[in-house]
């Protein structure tokens, strides 16, 4: 079964240079929403792989990645059932030869849950993507932002994963505040690897990486508050756009 986690704690190792990070110590906190930000090569990717991992001290970047103040032994770092960390990525594709629905229950027995999750998470991939999800489907057939719908509805609701790793599903095709909101709301923590302006500011506090180090903390500010708001309803015009294009309509300003 999966795990709870009150406090996830990174403890800070070494940049590309072997220089120690500037950020020492990085703590999350269930239902919180954290951006890892910065250019391409700055380290983002790393930082994940170590938390996903949970390192400890045993990565290039020689960070530690601690659960409720503890490092976490060999089992539960290699054991899927044991690993308290759950991945959505942007290039997600399924190999089963299965339907959605065989899926969905498949995993929700593996995780001791019942079945009658199934619809509740199918539901809820609908209200992520323009594109119809349905029990039927067969996963090798979804689309990549069906795909990614379904993954964040089946994490946030069967999944007992606590912490949950995103990376840069900017061009994911679903609605990314909900999702991120979903995800938090169940009490998850949400690490976002993104460039996305949108992602970015949807979180309360974002890691700003440079040269494989994490180099501040920024807090969101009102005025980004603000700017996130306009973002938001910029990205819910763009989604009906696309869905409007994907089922030949004719689209206009006014």
């Amino acid at each position: 079964m999966g795990r709870h986690c009150d406090i996830l704690e990174i403890r800070g190792g070494v940049d590309k240079n072997g220089e120690r990070e500037e950020v020492d110590r990085l703590v999350f906190r269930p239902g919180e929403i954290v951006g890892i930000v910065g250019p391409t090569g700055s380290g983002k990717t790393t930082l994940i792989s170590d938390i996903e991992q949970l390192a400890v001290g045993d990565t290039v970047s020689q960070r530690q990645v601690l659960i409720d103040g503890d490092l976490q032994d060999v089992r539960t770092r290699a054991d899927p059932r044991s690993k308290p960390v759950a991945q959505l990525s942007q290039n997600m594709h399924f190999l089963a030869d299965m339907d959605v629905e065989e899926f969905l229950r498949m995993h929700a027995r593996s995780r001791g849950k019942d079945a009658s999750l199934v619809p509740e998470v199918v539901a809820t991939a609908n209200r992520l993507t323009g594109e119809p999800v349905r029990a039927t489907d067969h996963l090798t057939q979804l689309s990549g932002g069906q795909s990614r719908a379904l993954m964040a509805a089946d994490i946030a609701i069967i999944s007992d994963s606590p912490i949950v790793l995103i990376d840069e599903i900017e061009n994911a095709g679903i609605r990314k505040q909900e999702a991120l909101g979903l995800l938090a709301g169940r009490g998850k923590i949400v690490i976002v690897v993104t460039h996305d302006p949108l992602l970015a500011l949807l979180a309360s506090r974002r890691v700003v990486m440079s040269e494989g180090g994490a180099r501040r903390v920024l807090e969101r500010t009102p005025q980004e508050e603000r700017v996130c708001s306009r973002l938001m309803e910029l990205d819910g015009w763009m989604l009906s756009l696309r869905e409007s294009i994907r089922e030949g309509r004719t689209v206009s300003l006014a």
